[in-house]
């Protein structure tokens, strides 16, 4: 098999035909059949959008062929076979069903390993009740909400799959078919900026779910670790709900960036830890035809999609300021997970078809900034979310642009009106950060207007805060993935070793690869 690269379509084009007759002319014969690798849109031209395709196609002769765009392609596909001959006393727990605990699980139960899976939220359909129940009501669960229950956080998000991370061992491509074989739309496997959406998500992880008991999984729900029980420096019980002991000699911390309270018990029990940078800022809210005819011009939007983006600036200050969790035609969230603090986040359907386009616009920070202790970071979000809550007295604190660089609160929406989930109060965001925050964002959005024409619009909304776009620690591990504490092993975005939906999945799989090769199923 061949790939051939940078092959370009207008959109409007039949794509199947035009990309057979284009193949053809290439290679001076019939190709009945190919395979698309990649999908992205050049947007360059607005008189001339292109898709533009990455193929694989079976051809005679392929060695003729090869050039700097034609390139020969071996076998792809995932492969590991578990080499280990340690023996297990106890089947092991992972703690967390966020992307880093189910496809870990998925992965050892796949392989016999039979885990035991606990979730200290609800499983979607209760969890879902419950955050609709708090948009309304503003009443906040804390252990099932935007935060915490089946899915993670990514369950109430754009469902995004992208990452910069090259894949030579082919795991993305192993998430991406585990999704797609489990109601994701199949687009995923080649779309440069694929997406899943916040309402199939919630189908696909049920899915993964079921096959994962019928692989020999269990789940239990409502389920929060409460302590651990270390004998000689290494695990030997866990007790969950405060009152139940289950014995565990392997233990995978899948908790997520947001446990802040079960951090706080793993440095009590000895787990080595560290404060990491991470990055606090604002949505920002534009109308999604706005965004969608600045980058796509009169554009057919059906055919292209809504138009997503990805900013980035550094401030005379020296700070990175960057766009985060862009979600198109989506909708602010209120994210809390702590009684009396607010932190709010993104969220799209697949169809992306909200009236609105958000994204975080946010600043990064440092120990230098909050301190070197092991929980500074912790305590520094909490001091924004506290502030947040108490600037819009429980709601989402809300700003037009305009009187937001005036220094002023607004008192009413211009020609934007944002998709909110949740309750929002006009404020004055300047009163919530301190002044190399503001002084940051003031000077990236104007930037940023120069990028995407409209974008510094004064009528743009902006909401805050957002607080949660990486754990604010890391758990130290070692090449094995075991922490300090033997047969502990910190996994995923909450453990500071990855930054999204799949990242969280990868460093699940690598996670359970390094277990596989020292115990047996």
């Amino acid at each position: 098999m061949i790939r051939v690269s940078n092959i370009k379509i207008n959109y409007k084009c039949n794509q199947d035909e035009a990309i057979k007759n284009k193949l053809s002319k290439i290679f001076k014969q019939d190709i009945k059949e190919y395979k698309i690798n990649k999908r992205s849109i050049d947007a360059r031209d607005k008189s001339n959008i292109l898709f533009v395709y990455t193929l694989d196609i079976s051809i005679n002769n392929e060695d003729k062929y090869i050039n700097d765009s034609i390139k020969k392609v071996g076998n792809e596909e995932y492969k590991f076979e578990s080499l280990g001959t340690k023996g297990m006393i106890n089947r092991p727990v992972v703690v967390g069903f966020g992307p880093a605990g189910i496809f870990l699980s998925y992965m050892l139960s796949l392989y016999g390993y039979k885990p035991l899976i606990i979730e200290r939220g609800k499983s979607i359909d209760e969890r879902v009740k419950d955050v609709e129940d708090f948009f309304n009501t503003n009443e906040l669960n804390p252990e099932s909400n935007i935060q915490f229950g089946e899915g993670g956080a990514g369950t109430f998000s754009d469902g995004k799959l992208n990452t910069l991370t090259k894949d030579e061992n082919f795991r993305f491509k192993k998430v991406f078919e585990i999704f797609v074989e489990n109601g994701a739309p199949e687009e995923i496997l080649y779309d440069y900026k694929p997406h899943i959406g916040t309402d199939i998500l919630r189908t696909v992880i049920k899915n993964i779910r079921k096959k994962i008991i019928d692989m020999g999984g269990t789940i239990r729900y409502s389920t929060k670790l409460s302590n651990i029980n270390i004998k000689d420096n290494k695990v030997e019980s866990i007790i969950v709900n405060d009152n139940e002991e289950i014995k565990c000699d392997n233990l995978f911390l899948c908790i997520g960036h947001s446990a802040r309270d079960t951090f706080y018990m793993l440095n009590d029990k000895g787990l080595d830890m560290k404060a990491k940078p991470f990055a606090v800022g604002i949505r920002i809210i534009h109308n999604r035809e706005d965004i969608n005819k600045s980058m796509f011009g009169d554009a057919d939007f059906n055919i292209l999609g809504t138009a997503s983006y990805k900013l980035t600036y550094k401030a005379s200050n020296g700070r990175g300021v960057y766009s985060f969790c862009m979600c198109p035609g989506g909708y602010v969230v209120n994210a809390s997970s702590e009684v009396n603090r607010l932190a709010i986040n993104g969220m799209s359907n697949y169809d992306r078809m909200s009236n609105s386009s958000n994204s975080a616009i946010v600043v990064t920070v440092s120990p230098d900034d909050f301190g070197n202790n092991i929980f500074d970071g912790i305590e520094y979000q909490r001091m924004f979310e506290s502030k947040a809550y108490e600037l819009g007295n429980s709601f989402i604190p809300t700003q037009l642009y305009k009187d937001y660089i005036n220094n002023e609160a607004s008192i009413n929406y211009g020609s934007i009106i944002p998709e909110v989930k949740g309750n929002t109060t006009f404020s004055d965001l300047n009163k919530l950060f301190p002044d190399y925050i503001n002084e940051s964002l003031k000077e990236a959005i104007p930037y940023f207007g120069h990028k995407i024409k409209g974008y510094d619009n004064p009528d743009s909304v902006m909401m805050g805060i957002e607080s949660r776009t990486s754990s604010p620690v890391t758990i130290i591990r070692d090449d094995n993935n075991e922490s300090n504490i033997k047969g502990i092993y910190p996994v995923g975005e909450g453990a500071g070793y990855a930054g999204g939906i799949t990242t969280a999945a990868i460093d699940g799989i690598k996670t359970f690869e390094k277990f596989a090769n020292i115990y047996k199923a």
